[in-house]
């Protein structure tokens, strides 16, 4: 197996094309031709975490933070970001970071909070918009059928709850082949007319290479006519943050306790107690302050996240309970997250590697400690 492969396989659960603007993420160090003898998974790359790598004969580090964020200009050892990138290249190890492109995931780090604290009915807080494309093609009517099928194949056609979703419209095409063309109906020089449907899907943006594949090896004719454009519906299923639902609602003591103890949080700082019971919970993991209107107009009685500011506490405005249980904290689990998708893919592709080969780390990258 190639560091290649395991790429494909964690862009799967997350891929890199969701990742935000400012991100940095991708293979940063190494070869992606190398053969992998070991995964390390960790949520941040440390110069402890490549002595782990090493020791545990590991290739690859799947890291949740980028270390490489700006860019170097010299790489001399005398920060901790160059001699993590001096070590690894030195090892012959490679670093993969997934950061934003797995926050925006659905079954990503805000999946993960939400599991951990048993939140039902979710839903995406902050959508993504421009990441659905819609694909409008023209084939001959006794070629419908196959070729729908094979763009449902490829994913296309799946919205929110319901899969092989398309419009078909029947209509009369037209077209004429010059002296160099090949054409499946008609004869070329003469204007052929063709009874045909007009088929439309969607599709996430991340398929598009597939989704045209599928149709061009399943359409008829050489020339194949189709218009691709963007959408700006909000993607329901790609996006920052989570809100989800406690079974049973709980107080703000009892949640304030509850919370610190599923994220073991050294503490928990919080606004002000309003007296209001906490059902509906809005959750996004590391820095969340820009999240906090969405968690009111989603109509959260509490929102969950980290790395909040003096002021981003006056914003609550008595309208809902923020909870700052850390940075690490809310992100911790995606270690576990990443080990278990791996474990589970890589179990078929490559037993061997599988089997003890993707190990967790045990080096405590928090560099937040508390009195």
């Amino acid at each position: 197996m190639k560091v290649t492969d395991v790429v494909h396989i964690l862009e799967e659960l997350a891929p890199l094309s969701y990742s935000e603007d400012f991100d940095n993420t991708g293979l940063l160090v190494g070869d992606a031709s190398e053969t992998v003898s070991g995964i390390l998974v960790t949520l941040d790359t440390l110069e402890d975490v490549v002595d782990e790598a090493v020791e545990q004969n590991c290739n690859l580090i799947v890291s949740f933070h980028p270390i490489l964020f700006k860019g170097l200009k010299k790489i001399t050892g005398k920060t901790y970001v160059e001699r993590v990138v001096l070590k690894a290249i030195k090892h012959n190890i490679a670093i993969f970071a997934i950061h934003t492109a797995l926050d925006n995931a659905w079954n990503g780090v805000n999946a993960m909070m939400c599991e951990k604290l048993d939140l039902i009915n979710r839903n995406i807080l902050i959508p993504q918009s421009g990441t659905i494309n819609k694909l409008v093609t023209f084939v001959p009517s006794e070629n419908a059928a196959a070729v729908r099928e094979a763009l449902f194949a490829a994913g296309a056609g799946n919205i929110g709850n319901y899969s092989h979703c398309s419009f078909n419209q029947s209509g009369m095409g037209s077209f004429k082949g010059n002296e160099d063309s090949n054409p499946e109906r008609g004869k070329k020089g003469e204007t052929h007319f063709e009874a045909e449907v007009q088929i439309g899907v969607t599709f996430q943006k991340h398929l598009q290479s597939r989704v045209l594949q599928a149709l061009f090896e399943s359409h008829p004719y050489e020339e194949v006519a189709y218009e691709i454009t963007t959408l700006n519906n909000p993607n329901q299923h790609i996006g920052m943050g989570m809100t989800g639902e406690l079974e049973k609602e709980m107080s703000e003591a009892d949640f304030l306790k509850h919370i610190k103890k599923t994220f073991k949080s050294g503490c928990v700082r919080h606004s002000a107690l309003l007296g209001n019971p906490i059902k509906k919970v809005a959750v996004l993991g590391g820095s969340g302050s820009f999240a906090i209107e969405a968690a009111k107009m989603a109509g959260a009685d509490a929102f969950i996240t980290a790395d909040l500011k003096y002021h981003d506490f006056f914003t609550a405005e008595n309208s809902l309970l923020l909870a700052d249980v850390g940075h690490y904290e809310s992100e911790q689990f995606t270690k576990e997250l990443l080990v278990a998708h791996l474990s589970k893919k890589i179990s078929n592709f490559a037993p061997a590697l599988s089997a003890g080969r993707i190990i967790l780390s045990q080096v405590n990258t928090n560099p937040i400690s508390y009195y």
